[in-house]
């Protein structure tokens, strides 16, 4: 399993990459592979305001359809229009082609509250991965 440093995790398997006040957003590689091959990706729309820890979108693989959780609370200033026709992309590149959305990010000290790689790698771990 993947997990490149650098980034920021949740318990719910998303990561979110800081910079300056956008934070680019998406699953790991642990939940595209539980979830197996992604169909489909519903994302909100540019402008809409997002909490951390509540439901932004959702993901719909051939196994199971999941919610998708707001690591950070924001604005989403842009989606990855890519998905609509290629969502295959999580599966594909789930930290760099496969990301979700941008969130401008209102209060940067949300991160703190989330796991770093080292901490996301335990806790996979300890669920046997």
């Amino acid at each position: 399993m993947e997990a490149p440093k650098g980034l920021y995790y949740t318990k719910e398997h998303e990561w979110a990459r800081l910079e300056g006040d956008i934070a680019s957003v998406g699953i790991t590689d642990y939940a595209q592979g539980e979830l197996g091959d992604v169909v489909f990706v519903e994302l909100p729309t540019k402008g809409k305001q997002v909490e951390m820890g509540s439901a932004f979108g959702t993901i719909e693989a051939v196994k199971a359809v999941a919610d998708l959780y707001a690591p950070l609370s924001g604005e989403i200033v842009e989606i990855n229009e890519a998905l609509e026709n290629s969502p295959e992309l999580v599966n594909q590149s789930p930290y760099d082609e496969g990301w979700m959305v941008k969130i401008k990010v209102s209060d940067k000290s949300e991160a703190d509250k989330l796991m770093q790689a080292e901490e996301y790698a335990k806790m996979l771990e300890g669920i046997g991965h």
